[in-house]
């Protein structure tokens, strides 16, 4: 039975782990940090793992989740029903090993057949935020009661989403794309120029995590 659960603060997660002065800087922030495996370089233990959802390997994921024990883990996409199975399959291989397993329902309907715990694991749905990248049809209202980890998307975008979802958490790394390739910074409502110059992407980058902590403090 589903019940309705108090809506608090999100979890802020920056999602990359390529470059370890980044990683410092979202970290000192207060951001998480989260990383794809498999990855054969990691500077800080993960906060949360996810996979290339386009070319999942099941195996080298599954024991590198078992090594790295995160917090936080997703399965499997779930593109069509019969991947249902599958996706649960792999929550029960890695319930073990992490708190919250991030279950990625794209097909309408399906909801109801995922469960809220895998052992003793609970079970987030992830929505895929629209973007050129990916990105979930499935219409909001679905994910009503159940605790929501968005996937990806603008800081302005996911925090439209917190209107309408039941967000616990939220990753992305749409301000180190901003910042390292167009040297701009996120100020809470919209993206600023930061200018040119040594380090200037890295302190736009450092703007953007203060700002984004700024933003969910403020709602």
């Amino acid at each position: 039975m589903q019940t309705k659960i108090q809506r608090i603060k999100p979890i802020l997660i920056y999602c990359a782990g390529k470059n370890k002065r980044l990683d410092t800087i979202a970290e000192n922030a207060g951001l998480k940090l989260g990383i794809q495996l498999p990855h054969s370089t990691i500077y800080f233990p993960p906060f949360f793992v996810d996979q290339n959802w386009r070319k999942p390997d099941r195996k080298k994921y599954i024991q590198a989740v078992q090594s790295l024990r995160p917090i936080m883990a997703t399965v499997i996409d779930i593109e069509h029903l019969q991947q249902i199975e599958e996706a649960l399959e792999w929550g029960e291989e890695i319930s073990d090993y992490v708190q919250y397993i991030v279950i990625i329902p794209k097909v309408s309907g399906i909801i109801s057949s995922i469960p809220m715990y895998i052992n003793n694991a609970e079970v987030l749905l992830g929505y895929s935020v629209p973007s050129k990248y990916s990105g979930s049809s499935v219409p909001l209202w679905e994910f009503r009661d159940r605790r929501v980890h968005l996937l990806g998307g603008s800081p302005k975008k996911q925090m439209e989403l917190w209107s309408y979802l039941n967000i616990f958490s939220c990753d992305g790394n749409a301000i180190e794309r901003i910042a390292t390739t167009y040297c701009r910074f996120w100020d809470g409502r919209a993206w600023q120029d930061m200018g040119s110059g040594k380090d200037f992407i890295y302190e736009a980058f450092k703007r953007s995590c203060d700002n984004l902590i700024l933003m969910w403090e403020s709602i």
